[in-house]
């Protein structure tokens, strides 16, 4: 099946480590464990970058959908 929608690409993405930036210019690192229409967001093992250096480990995040910009692969 070849993918036709945002959330396919997404769906695909699943269990792999992505890269999430927010509005507000914080990057997160982690693997996507779950996801909603909204593109509200699960991590874990999330990590705070900034420059690409880890600022803070977190653990398991949630990020709400309507402050990302981009998730993509790490």
């Amino acid at each position: 099946m070849e993918e036709t929608r945002p959330l396919d690409a997404l769906n695909k993405a699943r269990g792999s480590r992505v890269m999430v930036e927010l509005k507000n210019g914080k990057q997160f690192l982690g693997t996507l464990k779950a996801f909603d229409i909204h593109i509200n967001t699960v991590l874990d093992e999330a990590e705070e970058r900034e420059n690409g250096e880890t600022k803070r480990k977190l653990g398991t995040v949630f990020v709400r959908g309507d402050a990302i910009i981009l998730i993509s692969p790490a």
